[in-house]
């Protein structure tokens, strides 16, 4: 299997999972305080998921480059460290999570300056 066809599938079960998840915050969590911590990641979850759909589909227009396929593994370890840690921060109740948020985000930005840079390096 190609990375690319890999990214695809990946994208593919995140945006399962982000409806998912999303469904779960909005009938499971309703009462629960932290709710808008739980949207928070559930909609930063939807956007990446559609950027690493984006990436896939861009690293298929040129599979010779291998900076789309590390902006797109960034982008996925940017969304299990962003939005994954706030999941579990509202699930389990467990605000040291917290702390990790932050390299999510990193990830997460670091990912859209490669996406950037080899857009522009591509084309």
């Amino acid at each position: 299997m190609t990375v690319r066809r890999l990214l695809i599938i990946i994208a593919g079960i995140n945006g399962f999972l982000a409806v998912a998840l999303g469904a779960f915050g909005a009938h499971a969590l309703k009462n629960q305080p932290m709710l808008g911590v739980f949207h928070t990641a559930n909609q930063y979850h939807f956007y990446h998921t559609i950027g690493l759909l984006v990436i896939a589909l861009l690293s298929c227009h040129f599979p010779t480059s291998q900076l789309f396929k590390w902006a797109g593994f960034l982008m996925l370890g940017g969304m299990i460290f962003f939005s994954g840690s706030l999941y579990l921060l509202v699930i389990l109740d467990l605000p040291q999570l917290g702390m990790i948020t932050p390299i999510g985000g990193i990830l997460l930005l670091i990912a859209w300056l490669l996406l950037v840079f080899s857009s522009w390096k591509e084309t």
